[in-house]
This record gives structure tokens, C-alpha cells and sequence, in this order.
């Protein structure tokens, strides 16, 4: 790997490693000085005074906040953020189960966008047609300012309460152990369409408009022009000379993208009852689980900084200008 791109990337993750520790940081205090207390749940009339000392005593919530602060540290420098005190389990433990459904729903989430994006602006850009772009403008524009949840719930209305054609809620029918192979996997396909338009939906669009200017700027070029006049096929200039030459906007766009579908999709995952990191990391939330809280957050963090350093490297592979432009 060259020296200046090893070297770049090194800066990028220490002070992508900094903020994420600020941030755990700023939290970590948020949380324990807003009104409420994790052992308020295990209070009651039939519970002893002493039993709730030795509740707090269990959670370390009997010291001072930066006695508390202190051992987080101690436990943060060796990846240790501790125990759940919802799920009694080390907190990565926790994670691990959901996280592997939010990077799978990501991925395809993901695929969808930059498939259904850079269809459209093809069709877009050499289609050439006036009330098709219309259209598609249009329906950018409503997609950008449809918020997520609203989406989610007119397709929930529509295709679940009106048509009945596909399930609302959860990632599997009740009677989905007793499927065939290709019938489970056809029940987590029909229970993943709704989120996934949900979710894929803006993002589609804002891929759209990016690949659409990017692949019209290209096409206007002085070599691409060279190329239509000498009678070259148009699939082959759009396939070996538009797309690589309009790559670099889809990079940065994915990497921003795929950071933010991978850091969990918190209102998607809430609505449709899905086993994800976004639903995680709001029951951890709203049952004041102090260790899951922090150890969600810095997962989030360390997913959108791969997320972020795999598109500024496949950026550097596909366009050697930036190379050249760091070693200037």
C-alpha cells in the first residue's frame, strides 16, 4: 500500500477513535445524571431497603460519578464495557446477536439504493426524456422530505392493512420452523420488502441526484464525445469510460450511506419489530442500561469509521488523481 494512503488512513482512525471516546465520554455522563435510575425496576414494596443498596452496590451506582467514570475507563482501554443489566451478559455478547442482522440488512439495503439509483439516472441521462425526468425529480424531491417513519407506515397501511399481502411486523411467520429451506427463506424475503423500501427509499434518490450530475458532467467530456463520433457502441462507452470516470460521487455517497445504515436504523428497526442494533440500542435506552447504551454507541462509531475508510480506499484504488494530489 502506498506510504501517503497507509499514513492518511492511520490519522483518519486515531481521530475517528478520539471522537468516538469523546462521545462516550459526553455520554456516559448524560446518561447518569438525567432523572431516573436502573435499579427503579427492581423496587418494590416486597423489596427490602438493604436489597436495594445491594442492587445499586452490583451496578457500582454506590460510588461517586467519577469513581464510576473511572473504572468505565479502566474497562473501555481493554474493550470491557461491562455487564447488561438487562441481559445479566458481557455487553459485546449482547451485541453480536443483532449486529449481524443489521450489517446483512444494511448490505441490502445498501445494494438496493445503488442499483435503483444508478438505474434511474442512466435512464435519466441518455433516455432523454422530459416527463420521465419530471417524474423522477419529483419524486426525489418527496422522498427527501417524507420523513422515514411516515414512509413506513403509509407502505405498513397500504400493503399490510389494505392489500394484506405482506406482514407488518417481526423477521419470521409463526409458523416458520416448520418451512422448507426455500420456504424460510421466502419468509424472511416477504418480511424484509417493507423495510427495506422504507429504509431504501431516500437513499435511493440521493444516489440518484449524485450519479445523474456525475454521469452527465462525464458524458459532456471531451474523450466520451471523441468516442460517440467515431461510431463506438454506447453500452461499451457507458460501461468502460462513463462508470469508471463517474465512480468517485457513488464511493463518497456509499461510504456516508452504508456508515449510517450500519450504525443502526433506529426508526426502521423500532417499526417493523426487526432484530437490529437500532432497536437495541433503544430498549437499552428506555431501560436506562447504562453499559449496553455505551457499548451500542461505540460499535455505531467503529461501523461508520470502516464504512468511511472503505470507500476513501476503493476511491484511491479507482482514481489514482488522489494519489498522486496526497503525494503533491
Amino acid at each position: 500500500m502506498n506510504k501517503t494512503i497507509l499514513k492518511l488512513l492511520l490519522k483518519r482512525i486515531a481521530s475517528s477513535l478520539l471522537l468516538i471516546f469523546l462521545i462516550i465520554t459526553i455520554l456516559f455522563f448524560l446518561l447518569r445524571i438525567s432523572p431516573g435510575s436502573p435499579v427503579q425496576k427492581f423496587i418494590s414494596e416486597d423489596f427490602s431497603i438493604e436489597l436495594s443498596q445491594k442492587i445499586k452496590s452490583n451496578f457500582q451506582l454506590d460510588k461517586t460519578l467519577f469513581e464510576q467514570y473511572g473504572s468505565f475507563i479502566a474497562q473501555a482501554v481493554k474493550l470491557d464495557f461491562g455487564t447488561s443489566y438487562n441481559y445479566n451478559l458481557p455487553v459485546f455478547s449482547v451485541i453480536k446477536d443483532y449486529l449481524i442482522f443489521t450489517v446483512i440488512f444494511s448490505f441490502i439495503s445498501l445494494i438496493v439504493q445503488i442499483k435503483a439509483g444508478s438505474l434511474f439516472a442512466f435512464i435519466s441521462v441518455y433516455k432523454k426524456n422530459k416527463y420521465l425526468n419530471g417524474v423522477l425529480d419529483s419524486v426525489a424531491i418527496f422522498s427527501f422530505a417524507l420523513p422515514s417513519f411516515l414512509l413506513g407506515l403509509l407502505l405498513i397501511y397500504i400493503f399490510s392493512i389494505i392489500l394484506g399481502i405482506l406482514p407488518s411486523n417481526g423477521l419470521t411467520s409463526i409458523n416458520h420452523d416448520d418451512l422448507s429451506v426455500l420456504g424460510k427463506f421466502w419468509d424472511y424475503v416477504i418480511h424484509l420488502i417493507l423495510p427495506v423500501l422504507s429504509l431504501s427509499l431516500t437513499g435511493t434518490f440521493i444516489f440518484y441526484k449524485y450519479i445523474k450530475e456525475s454521469v452527465s458532467e462525464v458524458s459532456r467530456k471531451n474523450f466520451i464525445l471523441n468516442l460517440q463520433a467515431i461510431g463506438e457502441k454506447k453500452s461499451k462507452i457507458i460501461l468502460y469510460h462513463v462508470l469508471p470516470n463517474s465512480i468517485n460521487p457513488i464511493l463518497t455517497i456509499a461510504g456516508l450511506e452504508l456508515g449510517a445504515l450500519l450504525s443502526g436504523s433506529l426508526i426502521t428497526e423500532v417499526l417493523f419489530g426487526l432484530p437490529g442494533m437500532g432497536r437495541l440500542t433503544i430498549t437499552a435506552i428506555l431501560t436506562r442500561d447504562y453499559p449496553l447504551v455505551i457499548g451500542c454507541t461505540f460499535i455505531s462509531g467503529l461501523l461508520i469509521i470502516f464504512a468511511n475508510l472503505l470507500a476513501d480506499f476503493l476511491k484511491t484504488v479507482f482514481d489514482k488523481r488522489i494519489i498522486n494530489t496526497l503525494n503533491n
